[in-house]
């Protein structure tokens, strides 16, 4: 069943890699658009995910329908991932058909919706996977065996946008969206009353508050420089890697080729480095301790990359190392998160938790002005490892809690039983 669990936010991590890949690519390379233009465009699905996931969170965790509380949320996003998809290379022709001139207007609200539903999607199928596992290292291999088939997955989707194109791409993440959503409503069984968790130890309640913000804070300044790479390493490409001289169209397959590699690279190391060595990482030395050393690690690869990397192989080297803490970034935090928190209220305090990722995203769209009037573009991870590093010394102060190992306790139901949905 926990295999099954994990087909939804590999879906959706499937499509997030299809957006990475993608979206910046057609921007440039077809659209004409600049950085600051992209980043226009990147801002849409964050302001609407900042408000979404709040109201996804909460009402997946009180909503009972078609025999579950997240599958409704998971379905319904998985059909908008993939028509969002479907309409990525044919921006030109929707601007057409409504008779709308400003390409970027058409774009911002397809990658709004794109956005929105992968992160609506995300969300409950985070959750999921918190129901049905215990608390402890069962939940943190939980979350750990879910980057790794999300990982596997999306190394496939880099892989398919290197070698058969972005097109090819894009209709694989249709085909996934709607395929892995199918598959866990035949086979997950949600539970109807979510079981008490056992109390955490040595943190008490009334610290909890201020521990979960500093994780948010934490959580944040990574993404902040993780999504800073995702939407504009195009540009460093362009200017550092991609051989001079050729004609625009070699260059634009040059470009994706070489964004694809580097980000399929990263997503191998991604969800191999959990399942290797997380897991029995994070047990002997604990998840923060573990989670701060590959951040250092991350931020200090970003630093190689701004002064070293000026060629394809260097660069594929370097981004090995950013997979070290991109591992840990997608699974870690949420078995952290995740103990904090009661059952009943799982998927409105992911909805809180995922502002610590849409947040920054929402910053990052404000960066492609800033890099537009810098003629180096290598300070773009320059700036992606001093947010990672500082990430990491905020993680230092957060207090590790060893929670109770086992499953839930047993007969002793959660104060809160779902509605049943109208």
């Amino acid at each position: 069943m926990l295999l099954a669990a994990t087909l939804p936010a590999t879906a959706f991590g499937f499509s997030l890699c299809v957006q990475i890949s993608a979206l910046s690519w057609i921007l440039s390379t077809k659209y004409k658009l600049s950085l600051h233009e992209i980043g226009m465009v990147w801002a849409a699905g964050p302001i609407a995910g900042i408000v979404g996931q709040l109201a996804v969170g909460l009402l997946s965790d009180r909503a009972w329908f078609i025999g579950g509380r997240r599958r409704p949320f998971i379905v319904a996003s998985a059909i908008l991932s993939a028509c969002c998809l479907y309409l990525l290379p044919r921006l030109d022709m929707l601007a057409e058909s409504l008779g709308i001139a400003d390409i970027v207007l058409i774009a911002a609200t397809v990658a709004l919706a794109l956005d929105l539903s992968i992160n609506l999607g995300l969300n409950p199928a985070r959750s999921l996977i918190a129901d049905i596992t215990p608390s402890g290292h069962a939940r943190t291999r939980g979350f750990m065996y879910m980057q790794g088939m999300s990982g596997l997955w999306g190394v496939l989707a880099y892989l398919i946008g290197a070698w058969a194109g972005n097109e090819a791409l894009i209709y694989s993440g249709i085909a996934l969206s709607l395929l892995f959503s199918a598959i866990p409503c035949l086979l997950v069984k949600e539970p109807r009353i979510l079981q008490a968790a056992p109390v955490p130890e040595p943190e008490s309640p009334r610290h909890a508050g201020h521990s979960l913000g500093r994780i948010w804070v934490a959580h944040g300044c990574s993404w902040l420089g993780v999504q800073s790479m995702f939407v504009y390493m195009i540009a460093f490409v362009q200017q550092h890697i991609v051989t001079p001289g050729m004609s625009e169209t070699n260059t634009a397959a040059q470009t994706g080729q070489v964004l694809a590699v580097s980000f399929a690279i990263m997503n191998t190391i991604g969800f191999l480095i959990p399942a290797i060595a997380l897991a029995r990482v994070s047990r002997r030395m604990g998840r923060i301790r573990c989670h701060v050393l590959c951040l250092a690690i991350m931020a200090f690869a970003y630093a190689c990359i701004a002064q070293f990397a000026r060629t394809p192989a260097v660069l594929y080297i370097l981004m090995s190392f950013v997979g070290i803490g991109w591992g840990a970034i997608v699974s870690l935090p949420f078995a952290v998160m995740s103990e904090r928190v009661g059952p009943a209220r799982m998927g409105y305090f992911m909805g809180l938790f995922n502002l610590s990722v849409v947040i920054p995203q929402l910053l990052v769209t404000q960066l492609g002005r800033v890099l537009d009037a810098i003629a180096d573009k290598s300070a773009l991870f320059t700036i992606c490892g001093a947010a990672v590093g500082v990430s990491a010394l905020l993680w230092v102060r957060v207090v590790e809690v060893r929670a109770m190992d086992g499953a839930a306790v047993s007969g002793v139901p959660d104060k809160t039983e779902p509605a049943q949905a109208s």
